[in-house]
């Protein structure tokens, strides 16, 4: 098979096993790297996920093989693996064959090549098998890498010999995880990122997500729905490169007739406010203060629309201006508009709306936040979550006011 090949014919024929891998690999950049060893998961500075892949070394195993190794990245985007920091070589080794372990066992191509992790540790060594993968402890089945670790970490305890350098030496990997908990962007936000894509994902492919992993899908989005003012700090932490555009401003490096790439930031954040509603004042308040408690601790830059049926208002918002701030509009509901302005004329990273949610869903091809008063529509969060993600949408619940605003 041709090195430029063999990952994306994998990829095909894992699309035809189910539409839930065709929809992951969407969210999914694939970069040659001839340096690691088979493939390597990394987040960018831009906040995209990247597979790294070896094409020669790949070229030379067979397509299954492929297919399966490619399954094990998945596996490690659904349980976020990639979040997981290590402090140090032992603990990395350690929490390698733990990720390792929660993923195969639930691919039966390499979990057919597998040596339990009990026995693993418990012998102190591997065998020189080519296509040797570490697997679960066999009265431990379908637990997570993190349930592995603490089980290894007081085996350990007890058995002081164990030479986990040894171990990784001889154990063939599945792929590299040198990246994992390491990236540029804050956590919250590769966190957040993650969620997203396997929500999305979850969503588009239902009735096809793979039974083998359904239910380890299902345990990575039912996880409990985080605080409003939670979810609205990570979305101001999640900077988005909008994209590249040409500009005969910037020579271009290759051909000197033709004009350069430029990167675009672009503005920060537009907030869009629903001024149609039954928003009340103290949920009004409650959102603002938080909003400038985030100005404190950013540098973000919003520009602040209001928006009944049409838009009525746009400005450049400063902390604190909130307070007099004269509300137009009070007519019927129409956010399309605001967000049509918005990615057009401001072409923000992100756009946050606030609204009380009797309204239509509004297209929007950035990332997005929709925050809701707490007597807002139930059906519009769940469509926006729906066809946002379930990260997409916050309910600003009265019990998480401040005393002053109750």
């Amino acid at each position: 098979m041709r090195e430029n090949e063999c990952v994306e014919k994998a990829i095909i024929e894992l699309g035809k096993e189910s539409a839930f891998y065709n929809y992951l690999f969407l969210f999914i950049e694939r970069l040659r790297a001839p340096l690691i060893r088979t493939m390597q998961l990394k987040v960018s500075g831009s906040g995209k996920l990247q597979l790294l892949f070896n094409p020669q070394n790949l070229a030379n195993k067979p397509l299954g093989l492929v297919i399966a190794l490619l399954k094990h990245e998945c596996l490690h985007i659904v349980n976020s693996h990639i979040l997981i920091p290590v402090r140090n070589k032992r603990e990395k080794v350690l929490w390698d064959l733990c990720m390792d372990a929660a993923v195969n066992q639930y691919i039966k191509e390499l979990d057919a090549f597998s040596y339990p992790l009990d026995k693993l540790l418990m012998e102190g060594c591997a065998t020189d098998n080519e296509l040797l993968f570490v697997s679960p402890p066999g009265f431990m089945p379908g637990e997570t890498a993190e349930a592995y670790h603490q089980w290894a970490l007081e085996f350990m305890k007890k058995n002081k010999t164990v030479d986990l350098e040894l171990i990784d030496a001889q154990l063939n990997r599945a792929d590299s995880h040198d990246d994992f908990g390491k990236y540029d962007l804050p956590k919250e936000f590769v966190e957040d990122l993650l969620k997203q894509v396997v929500s999305e994902t979850y969503e588009k492919s239902k009735g096809d997500t793979p039974s083998s992993i359904e239910h380890v899908v299902s345990m990575a989005l039912d996880r409990p729905m985080l605080d409003w003012r939670t979810i609205i700090r990570r979305f101001f932490g999640a900077s988005v490169h909008v994209g590249r555009y040409r500009t005969p401003l910037r020579p271009n490096r290759r051909y000197d007739d033709q004009p350069g790439w430029m990167n675009d930031y672009a503005a920060k954040l537009a907030i869009i406010v629903d001024t149609s509603g039954s928003i009340i004042d103290e949920e009004f308040e409650a959102f603002f203060s938080e909003i400038d408690v985030l100005t404190k601790l950013t540098d973000t830059r919003m520009w602040l629309i209001q928006v009944d049926e049409a838009v009525q208002s746009v400005m450049k918002y400063g902390k604190g201006m909130w307070r007099d701030l004269k509300l137009i509009g009070r007519g019927e509901t129409d956010l399309q508009p605001a967000v049509d302005y918005a990615q057009e004329y401001l072409r923000p990273e992100g756009i946050l709306i606030f609204t009380d949610g009797y309204a239509d869903i509004p297209t929007v091809s950035r990332k997005v936040l929709f925050v809701l008063s707490e007597k807002g529509s139930k059906e519009f969060a769940d469509e926006a979550s729906r066809v946002y993600g379930r990260s997409s949408c916050a309910i600003l619940k009265k019990e998480s006011l401040p005393a002053e605003a109750k």
